[in-house]
């Protein structure tokens, strides 16, 4: 990457748009006590409404990556916006579930667009010392828009008032991101053979794998916890709404401090396979204590906040680490993009199978899947060792 000074205006505002993507994961999360009165849904179904919003990004990251390096990330990244609004909007005048979960599709396809588009944007505007920091800032995305989510929980007493709120923001990012974010040109025109190749070479590349699986392995525990938490502090601990909205508040926003820290931690050359694996194995163990209610409420809640505090750890060292190992520059994007397909796909298993497992078995089941799924994540930092990029 060519010198140049760090545009820091240009990414906050990538990292607000990032934000209020997440918004729109966090509200289903906040609103599902509201969703099952209103519309009698069980936990499998809210499960669903979480999953269905990332099943176009388990599908498309790669090809996302290759139509973004063509179009421009600055480009993408506000068509992503757009549609989130539409999607939101759509949602808050549903007449049923059905029409509610197409909705989630449509929101999907923004979050998909952002997610992937927003460190693209990043890798063309920040000089190279200040990479890690900017990813690092960038990947707390998803805790601060959740940490919103809720604690905006107790301004609503209805979901649908909620989801035109959450539109709204996203209408303000999409300004930001015009006014101060700078153009970002495509590169050739866009081709399916293009997209074929970028996409073998991607799948070809053992570094952008390992850390897409590392990244699902992340999502499946992050979500597993965070999904149903509002809903495993009132029926477990017996918190009111308002009370579990602002602590599942805490609790995510929590995973910033991770983010941070490892951008911090990056810095002072710790190796990125250190820090996934030191994470990975802290969040299954935490999480057995957590689901399984052994502790009285408090000391629960704060293994939540350890949980998610030391969890943050990982998206931070995966994002800033899918550009060292990109098959070569021009796969920047696609690299990111099969990283985030990890994400997603994490998405959609965590919450899809948790909230099945929860609804059959109980509460305490769901610790077998987030402990194995960081014990997983362990033995993927141990391959990543081998990859040859700087101190994986």
């Amino acid at each position: 990457m060519n010198q140049r000074e760090t545009r820091w205006a240009g990414v906050l505002a990538i990292v607000g748009a990032g934000v209020v993507a997440s918004l729109q994961v966090g509200k289903v999360i906040i609103a599902a006590p509201l969703l099952r009165q209103d519309m009698g849904l069980d936990l499998a179904s809210i499960g669903t409404l979480t999953a269905v919003f990332s099943i176009l990004g388990v599908i498309g990251g790669i090809a996302a990556g290759g139509v973004i390096a063509r179009f421009g990330a600055r480009r993408m990244l506000l068509l992503g916006l757009a549609a989130t609004a539409m999607g939101t909007a759509a949602g808050a005048t549903v007449p049923g579930y059905g029409v509610l979960l197409a909705s989630r599709v449509v929101e999907g396809l923004g979050f998909l667009m952002i997610t992937v588009a927003g460190p693209a944007a990043l890798q063309r505007m920040v000089s190279a010392s200040n990479r890690d920091f900017a990813f690092a800032l960038w990947s707390c995305y998803m805790p601060a828009g959740m940490a919103v989510a809720m604690l905006a929980s107790q301004a609503f007493d209805q979901w649908q008032a909620y989801w035109w709120c959450a539109g709204a923001a996203v209408l303000v990012a999409l300004t930001c991101v015009a006014a101060l974010a700078p153009a970002t040109p495509g590169s050739a025109s866009l081709s399916w053979r293009g997209l074929r190749q970028d996409t073998a070479d991607t799948l070809g590349a053992a570094g952008p794998v390992l850390l897409a699986l590392s990244f699902t392995l992340y999502s499946v525990m992050f979500f597993a916890l965070f999904t149903f938490l509002p809903v495993l502090l009132m029926e477990q601990l017996g918190l009111t709404l308002a009370q579990a909205g602002l602590y599942s508040a805490i609790a995510s926003a929590a995973n910033i401090i991770g983010n941070l820290g490892a951008g911090m931690l990056l810095a002072r050359g710790w190796r990125r396979s250190t820090l996934i694996a030191t994470a990975s194995v802290t969040m299954g163990v935490v999480a057995l204590l957590i689901f399984r209610s052994v502790l009285p409420a408090m000391p629960t809640f704060l293994l939540c906040v350890l949980f998610s505090a030391v969890g943050g750890l990982i998206p931070a060292t995966l994002l800033g680490t899918a550009p060292l190992v990109a098959p070569r520059p021009a796969l920047t994007a696609a690299s990111v993009g099969l990283v985030m397909q990890g994400s997603n796909l994490g998405q959609v298993i965590g919450p899809v199978t948790v909230g099945g497992v929860i609804d059959r078995y109980g509460w305490a089941s769901a610790s077998y899947v987030v402990l194995a799924a960081g014990l997983g994540g362990v033995a993927i930092a141990a391959c990543l060792r081998k990859v040859r990029a700087a101190r994986l």
